[in-house]
């Protein structure tokens, strides 16, 4: 029996995302047009899941937080005269 390579399995990323979570199929669709409101949700709840992962990583890696708040000090200290 011949051994199975690594090569020979597709991807993960290869396939398309049809997760109705991941993939919203009325705003990618020939034809169709987003209105204002449905563009300013999708916006909104990216914004949210951006925040919210900002603050997870904040959680997760204090030291990165305090160096990075004393490096913007550092620049404004500098930059007021």
């Amino acid at each position: 029996m011949p051994d199975r390579d690594s090569r020979d399995v597709p991807s993960p990323r290869a396939q398309p995302a049809t997760d109705p979570e991941t993939y919203e199929t009325g705003t990618h669709e020939a034809g169709t047009h987003e209105t204002d409101a449905e563009r300013r949700r999708r916006r909104a709840r990216f914004l949210r899941d951006l925040a919210e992962a900002r603050e997870l990583r904040d959680r997760v890696q204090p030291r990165r937080v305090k160096v990075a708040r004393l490096r913007h000090a550092m620049r404004m200290r500098t930059f007021r005269w």
